[in-house]
């Protein structure tokens, strides 16, 4: 296979077929160097056309309570104030410093995400 820059849905369905094909190739034959450099314009291409959206802060905070089984007096505790979990949700109060520091600590999202505007 002619390896370039992959442009067009075509080039990256034959991409990702010719790699299936090789990708369990012995180390060190052509094939493992195609695959390699195969995986790098995927990678490339994926990332221009594929692109995810970071959730915005509020989402995600859903999102990880609703995969914990949290309620909204459990954010409470963790935050330290139930009316703040409620002026949260309802856009009346923006995520602090502190707020944040805990909903990464205890909750786990990342820090690029709650940071993010809303």
């Amino acid at each position: 296979m002619e390896l370039k820059i992959i442009k067009t849905k075509k080039d990256y369905h034959t991409s990702l077929e010719r790699f299936e094909e090789i990708f369990l190739a012995k180390g060190g034959t052509k094939e493992s160097d195609e695959a390699d450099v195969l995986a790098l314009l995927i990678q490339d291409y994926e990332n221009k056309h594929f692109v995810i959206e970071t959730p915005n802060p509020l989402d995600a905070i859903k999102y990880r309570m609703e995969q914990q089984g949290l309620s909204n007096q459990d954010l409470a505790i963790i935050l330290g104030y139930k009316s703040r979990v409620s002026d949260i949700f309802h856009n009346t109060r923006k995520l602090n410093l502190k707020m944040i520091r805990k909903l990464y600590e205890q909750l786990h999202i990342p820090l690029e995400t709650l940071v993010k505007e809303y």
